[in-house]
């Protein structure tokens, strides 16, 4: 490579122009970190303002809350209020329950007569008829509102067994209730509590 260099500048003598000589070796030009300033860079796009090409709605709104608990919980704001509301309408009604039961428990006789007795059992009855019925149809073909039939239906069993025993009079009626009562009545409101408890777990 010297020589060739050397060879370049006798050529460029001879010549008698001044012409001038490129080495091979050494700095081969300006450094590339030179040419580019960072600076001068256009800042990258926002990830948030591009849109998805596979989602066709394209980017979404900034004001529209993207968690779906945050926008249930916009949408259903007053009708949260009003439940809430509802609720302690619900709970003041209790509490002034409680004096209303030492008045019952003074001032009512030990003994009563009812008048329409017997169409006040077959009411009852009727009723429960009807929620085993609902209840079980709905569970069987799946449907969803099972256990509010399953809830209701329950809740009517406990108050058969209830009546039944604290109405029946001591010795054989009593005996009978609290046969009824342990072994209808409570274990079909146990099934039906089951059926609604199962569900809302499930939910």
């Amino acid at each position: 490579m010297r020589q060739l260099a050397l060879h370049a500048e006798e050529f460029a003598t001879e010549d008698g122009e001044g012409a001038e000589c490129f080495p091979l070796h050494g700095h081969a030009g300006p450094d590339p970190s030179d040419l580019l300033d960072p600076s001068d860079l256009p800042d990258p796009p926002d990830p948030s303002g591009l849109s998805d090409p596979l989602d066709p709605l394209g980017p979404s709104d900034p004001s529209d809350p993207s968690d779906p608990s945050e926008r249930e919980a916009a949408g259903a704001e007053p009708g949260s209020r009003l439940v809430g509301w509802t609720g302690w309408l619900l709970v003041v009604c209790g509490l002034a329950l409680l004096p209303w039961l030492y008045v019952l428990a003074t001032g009512l006789p030990d003994t009563a007569s009812a008048a329409h007795w017997p169409v006040t059992w077959v009411g009852l009855d009727a009723l429960e008829a009807a929620g085993l019925i609902a209840t079980g149809v709905l569970a069987v073909r799946g449907d969803r509102r099972h256990p509010l039939a399953a809830t209701t239906t329950a809740t009517l069993l406990v108050i058969d067994a209830w009546f039944d025993t604290t109405t029946a009079a001591a010795g054989s009626d009593l005996a009978a209730a609290a046969t009824m009562a342990l072994c209808a009545e409570l274990p079909l409101a146990a099934l039906c509590a089951w059926l609604a408890v199962r569900a809302m777990r499930r939910a």
